[in-house]
């Protein structure tokens, strides 16, 4: 960078030398530009052929809000709305009824599991169901007979007691083929179910596979809203609050997201802060694991008035900060004082009303061209 900008100031220099930079005759004067001058301090008499030459770029400074920042990040599933399908026991894959892509329904099945251990969960769903009808029998029976008074009251209480163990073991047994699944089509056979209504986003198995409990089958994920995974500097961060503004863009694409959540932490790796945004994916414009950019709205003094310019419009002349401003002959030096930075852009605290055109690209080059004509102003 540094290079390029010395490289600039030569043009410059160069350019300016061949425009009658130095002592023109009395035959020339009328045909040449004005020579280049100094008469007050940080003043640049330049033409616009000159300004153009030199790769000097004008533009009025930014007003109004406290500054944008642009990121690279990633587009994820809503943590919320994205689930994993697992085997709740172990066993052999013997139906998969869902592939990648494919919407699904809450409760619908996505795969069948076959084994020893399903029959086992569903024989004792049978064994509890026929414990109950027996315990529910006696019961009845002796209600009858108390009611005739043949049997005394602790026989059916006793029978009382029994059913209601024969129905609390059969709800506990329902309740374990539940978890693990449910259906089936067979003694040995469980079917795992959707836990959400959604799109498959992963399938990792295979028909036919044996699997061990816990492992993973499907992916599902409800895709009408997605997350937006960022990564920021600690001194952005600072000023970025759950709620702000993020402008989505990738591809001809662009869409409004909101940050729901800046860590408190610094991701140990990265040495980052991990912040998310949540972004309305209706229409699914949006894919998971897409990169995409993201201008992200900053927090702080800004307002209506405040004026920000580009980084590269600062520059430091005599120990002052100043920006160039383009004026009717050329440039002057304007001192100015700064505030926070707000990504590739500097907030002015003063010496800009923001109506001004300053330079935002070739200001070192004026910075430059500045001090070889002071030197030479002062000889």
């Amino acid at each position: 960078m540094k290079n390029m900008q010395l490289a600039g100031a030569l043009s410059l220099a160069l350019v300016l030398a061949a425009c009658g930079g130095g002592t023109p005759t009395n035959e020339a004067t009328s045909e040449q530009p004005k020579e280049v001058g100094h008469a007050d301090e940080g003043v640049i008499t330049l033409t616009a052929d000159q300004i153009a030459t030199a790769g000097v770029q004008v533009a009025a400074p930014l007003v109004g809000g406290a500054g944008t920042i642009e990121l690279p990040a990633t587009i994820d599933g809503d943590p919320q709305a994205t689930q994993v399908v697992s085997a709740a026991i172990a066993g052999r894959v013997v139906a998969l009824n869902r592939n990648l892509g494919e919407g699904v329904s809450r409760g619908q099945t996505l795969a069948v599991i076959e084994s020893r251990e399903a029959a086992q969960l569903k024989g004792e769903v049978e064994a509890s169901r026929a414990r109950l009808a027996l315990a529910n029998s006696n019961l009845a029976r002796e209600q009858r007979l108390f009611d005739q008074r043949v049997s005394p009251e602790q026989d059916l209480i006793a029978a009382q007691t029994v059913a209601t163990e024969a129905r609390i073991a059969l709800a506990q047994a329902q309740s374990q083929v539940s978890a693990a699944g449910g259906g089936g089509g067979g003694l040995n056979r469980l079917g795992i179910v959707a836990p959400i209504s959604g799109q498959v986003i992963a399938r990792p198995v295979v028909l036919g596979q044996t699997v061990a409990a816990d492992a993973e089958l499907f992916r599902v994920a409800n895709l009408s809203k997605v997350s937006l995974s960022l990564s920021l500097k600690p001194e952005d961060a600072g000023r970025i609050r759950p709620g702000a503004q993020v402008t989505v863009s990738a591809s001809g694409r662009s869409a409004a997201a909101k940050v729901s959540f800046v860590s408190p932490a610094l991701d140990p790796q990265t040495r980052l802060v991990p912040a998310i945004a949540s972004l309305d994916n209706g229409g699914n414009l949006w894919r998971v694991g897409e990169a995409v950019t993201a201008s992200v709205q900053l927090a702080g003094d800004g307002g209506p008035s405040t004026v920000r310019v580009p980084s590269t419009a600062v520059q430091t002349v005599e120990g002052r900060t100043v920006v160039f401003v383009r004026t009717a002959t050329g440039f002057k030096a304007a001192p100015v004082q700064l505030g926070d930075t707000a990504g590739e852009t500097v907030l002015i605290r003063s010496g800009l009303s923001g109506r001004e055109r300053i330079a935002t690209v070739g200001s070192f080059t004026l910075k430059a061209e500045l001090g070889k004509s002071e030197a030479a102003h002062e000889d």
